[in-house]
């Protein structure tokens, strides 16, 4: 009772003052993009925009995403709570179709009662909203659009702030708060080909073949690509004189397309920038604490001077009363059609793994399938051509079951210490704190996945779908209605 009483009172005092008074706060989305800028020490390209954010705020290394995938991670990051917690956790669930392919009667995922979305929360408080660049509101629950934004803009890739379309079209008396897409990974053509190929780092865990060093390579150019387009939307704040009074939080969703790094929970997947400037923030700062991608909500609607729900799990990191946490969590479950269990483990020195399903590789049937580089992969491995680093990732016979690395000697994840005796207390740490997460948190990625949710995701991927979970609903295809069968022109 006492926090809406409050709420009310802030809404009320705060709608008489101007928008000057009251901070804007924007969400700078990076798509796909791992964290090889300038400013965290790479060394193979400049990116002066970024950088000069980092320059004038907080720049934190050990920012961790609560999934290594797009709509599990977005989910999370809306609403401050794990996407485990709500059963947001399964790629591309809760759909009734997917580019324009149907996904059958589908899970409709509804959000528990009390919880709600970030921008709701700001627009209720006299906050215009908007969601500029490819949109990317593919939460893995139901909600009303209409509801949250008052500007949304469709469609892939971020085109707006060289005009500040995103806010222009705001009352000058209300503040914003805003959430813009970045291309970033997914610039493709766009990214001018400027890295030298034979320059980029390869990690011990690929082969070191021109396919991937044309992956890495590439996305070197959409990190540049990827500066160039948050220049532009600094440029556009400063422009509009909204830039001193504006909050910006900077991070990515998850890391680069390449194996063992987007999806998965190895450091490439889950350790992203984030980059956070605005009124009051004392520049050049370099925090190493832990940080989840689900403690943006709190901190944005602290920074504003709004309350923050309680049913929050994440934390208000710019707080001078935050204490930085034992350990943070991130979770991969299904992706499209690929069903995998995992959860990571976080601390300060190590990072644990517990693979739930090790009967099964880490190279299963993706979408990048088709691609030069995986196929390359898959050419050498039956092929005997993988050294044994490499076939941590790569092995075709499965996984083990648990994972533990001590990140500060061995930040590639190579050395798997979870049978060293020397680590038998370590081990025994980081299962109780994921024992104790599980409890407290209720992850629904515990629970197998519904009959429907399975059937809907085999109607859209067909043939794709191999995993054993899937033969539990196959039989139900046949008692399925056929479409209609479409009118055939006749020949004249």
């Amino acid at each position: 009772m006492i926090r809406k009483i409050a709420l009310v009172l802030f809404v009320t005092l705060s709608a008489s003052l101007s928008a000057a008074d009251r901070p804007n706060v924007l969400w700078i989305y990076l798509e796909d993009v791992s964290g090889w800028f300038s400013c965290y020490g790479d060394k193979v390209i400049k990116t002066p925009n970024i950088d000069a954010l980092a320059t004038g705020g907080i720049r934190f290394d050990r920012f961790y995403t609560s999934a290594g995938v797009c709509s599990a991670m977005r989910s999370g990051t809306i609403l401050g709570m794990m996407q485990t917690t709500v059963g947001a956790h399964q790629h591309r669930s809760c759909r009734s179709n997917f580019r324009g392919k149907s996904m059958g009667e589908y899970d409709k995922n509804v959000l528990p009662k009390g919880v709600k979305l970030v921008p709701k929360i700001f627009r209720d408080a006299d906050y215009y909203t908007f969601n500029e660049g490819s949109g990317k509101d593919d939460f893995n629950f139901e909600f009303d659009r209409d509801e949250i934004y008052d500007h949304y803009s469709g469609g892939w890739n971020f085109k707006g702030a060289k005009n500040g379309s995103e806010w222009t079209g705001r009352p000058k008396d209300k503040p914003f708060f805003g959430q813009i897409q970045v291309s970033g990974g997914k610039s493709g053509g766009r990214a001018k080909k400027t890295t030298p190929r034979d320059k980029v780092p390869v990690p011990p865990y690929y082969p070191d073949v021109p396919e991937v060093r044309e992956e890495i390579a590439h996305h070197y150019d959409c990190l540049l690509f990827t500066d160039d387009q948050v220049g532009q939307i600094i440029a556009a704040l400063k422009r509009d004189g909204l830039y001193e009074n504006t909050f910006i939080f900077l991070f990515s969703d998850h890391g680069y397309k390449l194996h063992r790094h987007k999806q998965m929970l190895y450091e490439g997947g889950i350790n992203m920038p984030c980059i956070v400037g605005g009124p009051g923030i004392k520049g050049g700062q370099v925090r190493d604490d832990l940080i989840n991608s689900i403690d943006v909500a709190p901190a944005s609607l602290a920074a504003a001077g709004l309350p923050v729900p309680g049913n929050m799990e994440g934390q208000d990191f710019l707080s001078n009363a935050y204490k930085p946490k034992k350990y943070t969590i991130s979770a991969r479950d299904r992706c499209d059609y690929t069903i995998e269990k995992i959860r990571a483990v976080i601390t300060p020195r190590f990072k644990y793994l517990r693979n739930y399903t090790d009967d099964r590789p880490f190279m299963q049937p993706t979408y990048k399938d088709g691609w030069a580089v995986s196929k390359k992969f898959r050419a050498m491995m039956a092929a005997g051509e993988m050294n044994e680093v490499q076939m941590i990732f790569f092995d075709p016979d499965g996984k083990q079951p648990e994972e533990l690395y001590d990140l500060s000697k061995d930040p590639h994840e190579i050395n798997n210490l979870a049978k060293d005796p020397k680590y038998a207390k370590h081990l025994k740490q980081h299962r109780a704190y994921l024992a104790e997460w599980i409890k407290k948190t209720g992850d629904k990625g515990q629970n197998p996945e519904s009959d429907i949710g399975l059937l809907c995701t085999l109607l859209r991927w067909g043939d794709k779908c191999v995993n054993p979970e899937y033969d539990r609903v196959r039989h139900l295809l046949k008692d399925l209605p056929k479409p209609p069968a479409k009118n055939k022109r006749k020949k004249k």
